[in-house]
């Protein structure tokens, strides 16, 4: 049994919601959920997994425009600014600084609520650092 960890972060890498799933679900079913309560408004740039009608809709919505390239296998290509679409390294920097934790790492927690709370542990941390070296 595996998961898989979803993650929104803000402009600077600091996450803002967080999603635990089965590690055989795909990212189109659960990034509704994920993104929706959340209000989002201006650009929202997504990695090409959670490409998918539903997903589109849902940030759209909420007043937000999706930067979501389409997967390979689709027949209408949906392309996105390249210069935007970088700044989804912020989410891969945010899982780097995730995994120098290491509970999360090595992944010690073995029940999802257990892990979740370790997830938001960690993030808090990660928050306050952040605004702890700005002070």
């Amino acid at each position: 049994m595996t998961t898989k960890i979803h993650a929104v972060v803000d402009g600077r890498g600091l996450p803002v919601r967080l999603l635990l799933t089965p590690g055989q679900a795909s990212d189109k079913t659960t990034a509704p959920e994920l993104v929706g309560p959340l209000g989002l408004t201006g650009d929202v740039v997504g990695d090409r997994g959670y490409f998918g009608q539903a997903v589109i809709a849902a940030i759209e919505a909420s007043g937000a425009t999706a930067h979501i390239p389409s997967q390979s296998n689709v027949r209408v290509v949906r392309t996105v600014d390249r210069d935007l679409y970088r700044e989804r390294n912020r989410v891969e920097r945010f899982f780097n600084r995730l995994k120098h934790f290491r509970g999360i790492a090595t992944r010690y927690f073995k029940t999802a609520a257990n892990f979740l709370a370790a997830l938001h542990l960690a993030s808090t941390r990660l928050w306050i650092r952040h605004y702890e070296s700005t002070t």
